[in-house]
């Protein structure tokens, strides 16, 4: 998982993302996240918009508020939630902590590779969660 303070551009945001080869940095601020920021951001409220990557805050074209699990939720859980919010990324936060840690972002990728890897095939999967080894 990769951060960015919201001081940054969209421009600076997605030399990290491009850096390190993924599709969503976090946003922090004062050691809290604020938002995300994702490849279909860059699309929807960046490029189709007509704005220049350089001169946009990331606070202006994150996602504010995303939807978050805890470590302990489901495979199956975050799926629903995938389906139902229309995302790719969701943020793992430790809610034990003020405020909330984030431990890292599971993906659409991640889940689709847990499932190949543990099944080879279209089986079902067990109830599994999120943090388990």
């Amino acid at each position: 998982m990769y951060s960015v303070p919201t001081s940054v551009t969209v421009a600076e945001a997605v030399h990290v993302m491009n850096q390190h080869h993924v599709g969503c940095v976090v946003v922090m601020d004062a050691g809290r996240m604020t938002g995300i920021f994702t490849e279909r951001d860059v699309m929807s409220r960046v490029v189709s918009c007509g704005r220049t990557p350089s001169m946009t805050s990331i606070s202006d074209a994150m996602t504010r508020n995303p939807v978050t699990v805890g470590p302990r939720a489901s495979v199956e859980e975050v799926l629903v939630l995938f389906s139902l919010h229309h995302c790719r990324h969701i943020p793992v936060l430790d809610e034990e902590t003020d405020p909330p840690g984030v431990l890292g972002i599971i993906t659409v990728g991640d889940v689709n590779r847990w499932m190949l890897g543990e099944y080879g095939s279209a089986t079902a999967p067990r109830r599994t969660s999120i943090g388990a080894g």
